[in-house]
């Protein structure tokens, strides 16, 4: 595993460089199965095909999470950013006004589950990156 690559692609996604494609490609090409985001802990976990974890912790103002799950709000947030009308700061913080605690991007299996505060899930289904 690649660890310096991997941390300049989530610093980059954390700064709003890049688009939500964008950092499915780059994290396929470094060998990345799936990622986790836990926004209660500020931390992200890179899964790499060959049974490597990376750990990162988010270098981002976090949000207070709220206690009510908004699937309306989270699928605003998450057209939004497919749209490149927001970039993931953004979309960090209007996640987290929507009740999402974390979420699970299976880049190999192109979804994404999202999870509130009491269990609530949001499955969203994303095309495969481009090369």
């Amino acid at each position: 595993m690649n660890a310096q690559a991997v941390h300049e692609v989530l610093t980059k996604n954390w700064a709003g460089d890049l688009t939500f494609p964008e950092v499915v490609r780059r994290l396929l090409e470094l060998g990345a199965e799936s990622y986790l985001c836990d926004f209660a802990t500020g931390a992200e976990t890179v899964y790499m095909h060959d049974g490597q974890v990376y750990i990162e912790t988010i270098k981002q103002l976090l949000w207070p999470i709220s206690e009510n799950f908004s699937r309306t709000g989270l699928v605003s947030a998450i057209d939004a950013a497919q749209s490149d009308t927001i970039r993931y700061p953004e979309f960090m913080k209007l996640a987290t006004a929507g009740g999402v605690i974390a979420y699970w991007a299976f880049l190999t299996g192109g979804r994404v589950i999202y999870f509130g505060r009491k269990g609530e899930q949001h499955i969203e289904e994303f095309p495969p990156a481009k090369p």
